[in-house]
């Protein structure tokens, strides 16, 4: 008889995922078509930028690289995640700089928004209220307001979606409407497939988090999903509450794989995640394949969570899904609750004493 789990019992489930990180999995594709409504009436009526900079930090901070790797191959002006308190060098009135902070208090982005200000970019804003929007608002800038009440991680629908819209509406990418359609359609597969009532047996994400379980996972991505990899290291981390690493191909292969080349009694404390892909140019997939079968020789665990749908949007968000899911199951599986990041908490407390905030404050306050 195969050993009883905690993962085929959705009350067990219920009980140690207290404030129910799951059902933004299981509503993935709810959330993501409420917020493209929402951001098809937010008005950006700037001219076409020359450059484009995603401000943010942690969980608001990942739809900007996500940007980036979506639209790498569409969007005929360079996309940059700036995740500092203050912006590139290169930043100045021909510039779209799209701050994104969920609480709407994060102070290095914040302090990026008082450097757009200053540079006379042309900005945008997204918040689910607090100073932000204040000023952004202060000052007549554009700001979409988001659902409130949510993890910063779990609101990423919110935090996404309205980017790509946001570079439609300025003429640098397009059917963003279509993708996002297709994403919401392959989320909900995604969704019943990984759901809390399907057992162990029958569900990619439980039996992903079912064999890593004990170990550190490596998640290694490629191309479009350089992000996806980043996003599920840092779920691994909030979620989980375990360590977690992530690389890239081709890159990952002129470095991190000699960390491999003997790794003896250490290779059992970590396991390998490949996210991969079907429509993987041929150069890239011998990569991944020769990677994985000199790990293999290594004595190295390595998993694949495939994308699924047809355009790059759907495929980006139906494997980001997974490794949600993935992160909770393995949360409840070592008996804690994925919502609360006490450590991160604790740090904001210290830091509030450094008196940044104030001083940022004082600084917004003179634009009015």
């Amino acid at each position: 008889m195969p050993e009883k789990t905690v993962l085929d019992d959705p009350e067990g489930i219920r009980k140690v995922d207290k404030s129910n990180m799951l059902s933004f999995c299981v509503e993935a594709a709810k959330h993501y078509e409420k917020a493209a409504r929402l951001a098809k009436s937010f008005l950006v009526g700037y001219p076409k930028p020359k450059t484009v900079i995603v401000a943010g930090m942690g969980g608001s901070a990942i739809g900007g690289e996500l940007l980036r790797d979506w639209a790498r191959d569409t969007a005929p002006v360079p996309i940059e995640a700036c995740r500092d308190y203050s912006l590139p060098v290169y930043a100045n009135k021909d510039t779209l700089v799209v701050v994104v902070s969920y609480s709407g208090e994060t102070e290095e982005s914040l302090s990026a928004f008082l450097d757009a200000v200053k540079r006379k970019c042309m900005i945008a804003c997204i918040s689910s209220g607090g100073t932000l929007q204040e000023y952004a608002e202060t000052l007549g800038l554009p700001h979409m307001r988001v659902p409130s009440g949510i993890a910063p991680r779990a609101a990423l629908p919110y935090l996404f979606i309205p980017l790509p819209m946001i570079l439609e509406k300025l003429g640098l990418v397009s059917n963003v409407q279509y993708a996002a359609s297709e994403a919401v359609k392959v989320l909900k597969a995604v969704s019943r497939e990984n759901s809390p009532e399907k057992p162990l047996a029958a569900n990619p994400s439980k039996m992903l988090a079912s064999s890593i379980c004990g170990t550190v996972p490596v998640v290694y991505g490629s191309g479009f999903h350089r992000a996806v990899a980043q996003r599920f290291k840092t779920q691994f981390n909030e979620n989980s509450k375990i360590p977690a690493k992530w690389e890239f191909f081709p890159e990952l292969d002129h470095n991190e794989i000699v960390g491999w080349e003997k790794p003896h009694v250490l290779g059992k404390c970590f396991s390998i995640i490949l996210i991969r892909d079907k429509a993987e140019p041929k150069t890239i997939k011998l990569r991944i394949e020769t990677t994985k079968e000199l790990m293999l020789k290594r004595g190295l665990k390595i998993h694949e969570v495939w994308s699924k749908g047809e355009a790059r949007m759907a495929k980006m968000l139906s494997t980001i899904c997974m490794g949600d899911f993935a992160s909770v199951y393995l949360a409840v599986l070592r008996g804690v609750d994925p919502t609360p990041v006490k450590t991160i908490a604790a740090l904001k407390e210290e830091l509030k004493k450094s008196g940044v905030k104030e001083r940022l404050a004082r600084e917004l306050r003179k634009l009015r």
